[in-house]
């Protein structure tokens, strides 16, 4: 059993700004979140000798007492657990994923399709709480951005929470260089380069979230770009090279819906007799997910302020079925 004690906790500059809540949360991994606010409410936790709420944001230099508090090594880990999971007793596995760029600022890695990148949404955990598991002793790890369940490739998460700050102000500002590949069915229009029709997020009637093309009228249109480029081609089949200047939700899959050459295996906007068919098809040439796959990222270092490029090389399953599709010429 750990021995309770009075602790006084210097905040330092990774961790101005940030709530008390969940500073106490990240440092305190053993106590449940009630217990937390409760020491928080009766005044047991001061900042700087006064009394605060659970909301202050803090500030480098503050010095932070926290009561006594037991928890045992099961029931730490019980927390972690719980915590990693999202909550609601689920378990979040540890997990490790193939790393495209590791340092004291950032990791990148390379997210496979079917895995969500965190907890909710009747998801009990994702690639976060997962990280987190497998790396108890990392200070912070946040993510960065996001990428939908169904797509793989480049995801960026924050080891430090300046990076984080810094990493979401290039994607805010529209200063990465984000490119996916997407496969879609047909010839695409050489001379058709540039996609900006406004999008809507809505709701179908069992909760499901869908995006659609609206006028640039409707009030609640959302605006969206995305820079489209044959990268190779026949008459069945084209792989595009597609670059988001805006991050809308499942803004690739409904522009190119939007021209009737949806996403090859897109299950949400994509053409269903042919997802079917392709699904049935011979082992070696079934494609059983869809085919987009976050391939390039450009972005400024958060710590040198160097320019970084990153890119992740298609999976198996879709280099294997393009090949299929569309035979290289060399």
């Amino acid at each position: 059993m750990q021995t309770p004690q009075v602790t006084i906790l210097q905040v330092d500059d990774e961790d101005g700004g940030q709530r008390l809540d969940n500073f106490l949360m990240r440092h305190l991994k053993g106590v449940p979140k009630t217990h937390i606010y409760r020491i928080i409410r009766s005044g047991e936790v001061r900042i700087n000798k006064g009394r605060v709420s659970a909301e202050r944001r803090l500030e480098a230099g503050d010095q932070v007492r926290v009561p006594p508090v037991r928890t045992s090594s099961a029931a730490d880990a019980r927390a972690q657990m719980v915590q990693a999971g999202g909550g609601g007793g689920s378990f979040a596995p540890a997990r490790e994923f193939p790393v495209l760029l590791e340092d004291d600022h950032l990791l990148a890695i390379d997210k496979p399709a079917g895995t969500a990148v965190h907890g909710g949404s009747g998801v009990s955990f994702g690639v976060i709480e997962q990280l987190r598991m497998a790396r108890p002793q990392a200070r912070t790890l946040e993510l960065v951005h996001r990428l939908d369940r169904e797509t793989s490739g480049i995801l960026l998460v924050a080891k430090k929470r300046s990076a984080l700050k810094k990493l979401q102000e290039q994607f805010r500002d529209r200063a990465t260089g984000k490119t996916y590949l997407a496969l879609v069915a047909g010839q695409w229009p050489q001379g058709l380069k540039v996609l900006d029709k406004p999008l809507h997020k809505y709701l179908l009637p069992d909760g499901e979230r869908r995006v659609a093309v609206v006028d640039p009228a409707h009030p609640d249109a959302m605006p969206a770009l995305s820079l489209v480029r044959v990268a190779r081609a026949n008459a069945a089949y084209s792989l595009l090279e597609v670059t988001i200047k805006t991050g809308r939700t499942h803004q690739i899959r409904v522009h190119l819906a939007d021209q009737g050459m949806p996403i090859v295996g897109d299950d949400k906007y994509g053409r269903f007799e042919l997802n079917k068919s392709l699904q049935r098809a011979g082992a070696s040439i079934a494609l059983r997910r869809m085919f987009l796959h976050a391939w390039r990222l450009q972005f400024r270092h958060p710590g040198t302020g160097e320019p970084v490029l990153l890119q992740a090389p298609l999976p198996p399953e879709l280099a294997s079925f393009l090949d299929h599709a569309i035979p290289s010429t060399t």
